[in-house]
């Protein structure tokens, strides 16, 4: 056909241009909170632009969000490489004056904190999707209202974050023209594999961290999986194209984990994924006590920062952190403030240690974070006091898993201020409440050990000696190595009580550690070096007198000698 034929169809049947392309129009501004308000109408309202270089007919169009779909666009042209606002009925005659505008029934209510948007052309087809956060602003004055989100390069639609931030005009953003911050801002980052999750034992769904081409998306041949499963099919799921389920031949088997490779998948830049992208996926199941413990809780953090609690899977299974809760107990001792790990499906491996806090960027200033990608962020999280409080986990079906009702004189007596210093548990299976199984983080982990092991980890060994201690060396001076000195004891029968005296090496009493404790058949105490009135004890060797009997008269007595190796001051 030629040129001047084409144009002249256009001319007569505007009504038949449609875009058959993603992202042949893309939502490139985004005005959700127009309160406070900078210059413009308080109204929310989206600008579109085309980025083809023909006219396309947005009749019967529509937005949509998570809670549904805007009622259809009128006939409208839009011309080459231009901009439309749409908005809401009422709103029309306020933003007219700054640009082409036209209005749609049920305009999604934008919501400030973040939402799904997505525009839908009159065939059905997703052109474009766009799932905005409070953190695209990039800026902590702008989001709290009155300013647009702006996309920097509408010819790079799927880069997310990368490719939006707060509106630099001084009205608070550009409705009906070029954004203010146009620029080109190439996109040639690779689509970035987040997480796998089932939904039934035949099917998983991937999480990709950008939008990926969804052709690509549902080639079988990009997926492997091991444990003998193949895979039978691959939908790249609308409306925003960052996840992709796959149907196995076979059901997984509970208390496994897969794990699946990717290839060739790109994004819309047709940027490639590589090779290098995996993830672990399984059959997640409710927790019971034991397995989903309380591992580390920062109760008093710095003035700059926030409470942390760290968690850890003590256990051959999976869970899903959508389907565990943390709480504490209210003045009335009943379980109040509950909130949810995460608000979609999160998976938690044997031996992962996951932490929950209020912001994950204020948590790597402050600590060393070996694993972000295990930080979960919960708004407004139950309160820890600073004094004492209790940490409660709860499992799907709301039976408490774990509960720590802890006290700030747990910690370690020689520390002056205890301010941004992390309890960590020493033993993963000893008691959750016992003070003793609970020692400050070490100043040489930098008194916090968030998403990794803690610094004071121990996990007791099985003995066949009545009672045994150990290390035979410690220097508790809290640099996190051989900081406490454990006496575990293991008995034949129950009744036994416990008394436990440390004398210095003139023979003088310096701490009655133990006093009538009674016996499990097997346990341990821990010594911190200090004496009875929580003063540190000079170097030299010490010798622990155990004394084991029971209300039938048995009894036996032990003795164990250790060196106290403190650091002279």
């Amino acid at each position: 056909m030629k040129p001047y034929l084409k144009w002249l169809l256009i001319l007569l049947f505007p009504a038949c241009i449609h875009a058959q392309n993603r992202y042949d129009v893309v939502i490139d501004e985004i005005m959700a909170d127009p309160s406070p308000q900078v210059w413009l109408p308080n109204n929310e309202w989206i600008e579109l632009r085309n980025t083809t270089s023909i006219p396309i007919n947005l009749q019967n169009w529509r937005i949509g969000d998570a809670s549904g779909l805007s009622g259809p666009m009128p006939n409208f042209i839009l011309q080459p490489d231009s901009f439309v606002i749409v908005c809401t009925g009422s709103a029309v005659a306020l933003l007219s004056a700054f640009g082409t505008t036209i209005s749609v029934t049920s305009f999604p209510s934008l919501d400030n904190d973040g939402d799904q948007l997505f525009l839908k052309a009159a065939n059905g087809m997703i052109i474009h999707a766009v799932n905005y956060s409070s953190s695209w602003y990039q800026n902590e004055v702008k989001k709290e209202g009155g300013w647009t989100l702006e996309m920097t390069d509408t010819k790079s639609p799927c880069a997310g974050i990368s490719n939006w931030k707060a509106s630099v005009s001084v009205t608070g953003g550009t409705p009906g023209k070029k954004n203010s911050i146009d620029a080109v801002n190439n996109d040639q980052t690779a689509p970035l594999l987040k997480m796998a999750y089932t939904t039934d034992n035949i099917t998983i769904i991937l999480v990709f961290d950008e939008p990926v081409d969804s052709v690509k998306g549902a080639t079988i041949a990009n997926y492997a999986i091991d444990g003998g499963l193949t895979f039978l099919s691959a939908v790249t799921l609308a409306p925003l194209f960052n996840t992709v389920q796959l149907k196995t031949n076979i059901p997984l088997t509970a208390n496994t984990v897969y794990n699946i490779t990717i290839n060739n998948v790109t994004d819309c830049k047709n940027n490639s994924i590589g090779s290098a992208n995996k993830a672990k996926v399984g059959l997640p199941v409710d927790a019971a006590a034991g397995e989903w413990i309380i591992n580390e809780i920062l109760f008093n953090p710095r003035s700059n920062a926030f409470d942390y609690v760290e968690f850890f899977n003590n256990s051959n299974k999976i869970f899903d952190a959508a389907k565990l809760y943390i709480a504490n107990r209210n003045n009335s001792g009943v379980i109040s403030s509950i909130k949810a790990l995460s608000t979609t499906p999160f998976y938690i491996f044997p031996g992962d240690h996951i932490v929950i806090t209020e912001e994950a960027e204020n948590l790597a200033l402050n600590y060393l974070v070996k694993n972000p990608e295990n930080v979960l962020v919960i708004s407004s999280p139950p309160s820890f006091p600073d004094d004492e409080g209790t940490v409660i986990v709860l499992n799907f079906q709301g039976n408490v898993v774990d509960e720590v009702k802890y006290k700030d004189d747990w910690h370690f007596k020689l520390i002056d201020n205890a301010e941004g210093v992390a309890l960590e548990r020493i033993d993963p299976a000893g008691s959750s409440q016992d003070a003793a199984n609970w020692h400050s983080a070490a100043s040489t982990a930098g008194y916090g050990t968030p998403t990794y092991k803690n610094s004071q980890y121990k996990q007791l060994p099985g003995i066949d000696a009545t009672i045994d201690v150990a290390p035979k060396v410690f220097s508790p001076d809290n640099d996190g190595f051989d900081d406490i000195v454990t006496i575990q004891y293991k008995i034949d029968e129950p009744g036994y009580v416990a008394n436990i005296t440390i004398f210095d090496a003139a023979g003088r009493p310096v701490r009655n550690l133990v006093r009538n404790g009674t016996l499990a058949i097997t346990g341990y105490w821990n010594w911190d070096g200090l004496d009875d009135k929580g003063r540190k004890l000079p170097v030299g060797t010490y010798i622990i007198f155990t004394e084991i009997f029971n209300l039938q008269g048995k009894k036996e007595r032990f003795k164990n000698t250790i060196v106290l190796a403190r650091k002279l001051d």
